[in-house]
C-alpha cells in the first residue's frame, strides 16, 4: 500500500482520460490538484464519492483545485461513468495500473471474505508546487468534499 506521505514530491504520472486526452503532473503546476482513486466506475460507493465532488466542483475551482479522478477502467467505461453524472473533471483510464502503482495504491483487499488486489480507495491533495499536502485512504463517499475542503 501506500508510501506517500504529506511533504512528498508527488509521482510524475501520464495516463488518458475519457476522451484520450494526456494529462501529466506538470500541466497541474501552479494549481492544487485532488487525485482521487477509485475501484471501478459506476459502482455505488464511486458513484457517491464522485458525485459529491461534482457538487462542490464550483467551491474546488473557487480555491484554485483541478480534480482527477483515476481507476483501472477502460477509457469507454470512464467516459459512459463521466457522461452519465455529467462529471465536470477527467477521469483517467489507467488500464496498464501504472499511475495506480506510482501512488502505492494497489494491493490485496477484502470483500465478503475473498481476498483479491484492487485498488484502494483514496485521495491524495498536492499542492502548487508538486507536493503532497495530504493523504486521505479514510474516504466518506457521501462527504468527501468536506474532508479536502476543511
Amino acid at each position: 500500500m501506500t508510501t506517500l506521505k504529506k511533504g512528498d514530491k508527488a509521482p510524475n504520472f501520464s495516463a488518458l482520460d475519457q476522451d484520450g486526452t494526456l494529462h501529466q503532473l506538470a500541466d497541474y503546476k501552479g494549481k492544487k490538484l485532488v487525485v482521487f482513486f477509485y475501484p471501478k466506475a459506476n459502482t455505488p460507493g464511486c458513484t457517491a464519492e464522485a458525485c459529491d465532488l461534482r457538487d462542490n466542483y464550483e467551491r474546488f475551482k473557487a480555491n484554485n483545485y483541478e480534480i482527477l479522478g483515476v481507476s483501472a477502467d477502460a477509457q469507454k467505461a470512464q467516459a459512459k461513468f463521466k457522461e452519465k453524472y455529467d462529471f465536470p473533471f477527467p477521469l483517467l483510464a489507467d488500464e496498464d495500473k501504472s499511475v495506480i502503482q506510482a501512488f502505492g495504491v494497489w494491493g490485496p483487499k477484502k470483500f465478503m471474505g475473498k481476498e483479491y488486489d484492487g485498488i484502494h480507495r483514496t485521495t491524495f491533495v498536492i499542492d502548487e508546487n508538486g507536493i503532497i499536502d495530504e493523504v486521505i485512504s479514510d474516504v466518506k463517499t457521501k462527504a468527501h468534499a468536506a474532508q479536502i475542503l476543511k
